[in-house]
């Protein structure tokens, strides 16, 4: 049910959006339209406001649909519905003024994959945040032992969207076995439409120091990232497009080292090498994640210069200011 109710969303939210715009921004003028995707079904809404407002438009690109569809076997490739999607992202393509990717993996596969956009209005836009100021890193034992987790122990966090882009497949894997990693601690926290799969599996299988939460008020979550020691990142491995999961800043702002598990093709595998703030495999690869998983649990000293690492490449790299020095420029 989850999905079908996302696909009429996606074909229904173009005229949520003109409706809120004629009601709230009716006597407005616009200079620049920033939108982004998911969803990719509003490139006549764009169109009307462009024409009306001869104002310049620029895409940020954090999802390239429906070919991560296809990766997950949701939609057939050259299917009815597939070319219809299809068509409809090359018209916001074309349409765009200037099209922001998360990464260069993003702009290269655009380019490679959309002969007809022009490369000079391709580039990278980073997931930029405004950072938190740094904080004095400490466990709140009291919040540890609301969920559960033991005194003393490594915390794992993964945090965010639990859907079948996340290779669920995979997590569970990791789940059932995260017994071999000593005095350490799994906690799982998020939503989606996956997330009713893995809860049943854990209550069902109660593997050894793992724990499975809804997503938390904001609040709670980042005090728990501040007790929390490794952040987790999971993505399917069949993957072909280049994802950029939007959770690593979250980590790299609560300076915590990064495990992650994608597909081959993200080059979120490079900012972690490029940056030294954490390990990284193909999904898939249980062994290997245990043994880094276990590296990390074993040496606080590595776990403090990873984080500071990542904290460090955040500032310099995906600092909200360098987004708006991009936007800036094209007005």
């Amino acid at each position: 049910m989850g999905l079908i109710e996302k696909g009429i969303s996606t074909l229904a939210i173009q005229k949520e959006y003109r409706r809120a715009i004629e009601k709230h921004f009716g006597g407005i003028r616009f200079h620049m339209i920033i939108y982004s995707t998911p969803p990719i079904t509003f490139e006549k809404l764009v169109e009307k406001l462009k024409e009306k407002h001869q104002a310049k438009t620029y895409l940020i690109l954090k999802d390239i649909f429906p070919q991560n569809a296809v990766d997950l076997g949701i939609i057939r490739y050259n299917s009815m519905l597939w070319q219809y999607f299809r068509r409809r992202e090359r018209n916001l393509y074309v349409l765009s003024d200037f099209i922001g990717c998360m990464s260069p993996a993003n702009v290269k596969y655009i380019l490679d994959h959309n002969s007809d956009v022009d490369a000079q209005k391709v580039e990278v836009f980073p997931n930029a945040i405004e950072p938190r100021p740094c904080i004095v890193r400490r466990k709140d034992n009291r919040l540890l032992a609301k969920y559960g987790v033991p005194i003393g122990s490594v915390l794992f966090v993964y945090g965010g969207n639990l859907g079948k882009p996340q290779g669920v497949d995979f997590l569970l894997e990791v789940a059932d076995n995260f017994y071999q990693v000593d005095n350490a601690f799994l906690m799982i926290v998020g939503s989606g439409t996956e997330y009713g799969r893995i809860e049943k599996h854990v209550q069902a299988t109660k593997p050894k120091n793992v724990g499975i939460f809804r997503q938390l008020p904001k609040e709670e979550y980042d005090a728990l990232l501040e007790s929390a020691d490794v952040g987790l990142i999971f993505l399917d491995r069949r993957f072909t497009i280049p994802n950029f999961p939007s959770r690593l800043t979250s980590y790299m702002e609560s300076s915590l080292p990064v495990l992650a598990a994608t597909d081959v093709n993200t080059d979120l595998k490079d900012v972690l090498q490029e940056s030294q703030c954490g390990f990284w495999v193909e999904s898939g690869d249980l062994k290997g994640f245990l043994d880094h998983a276990r590296r990390l649990a074993l040496n606080a000293k590595l776990r403090m210069q990873m984080g500071a690492r990542g904290r460090a490449y955040l500032e310099e790299h995906y600092d909200v200011t360098k987004a708006v020095d991009i936007i800036l420029k094209h007005l």
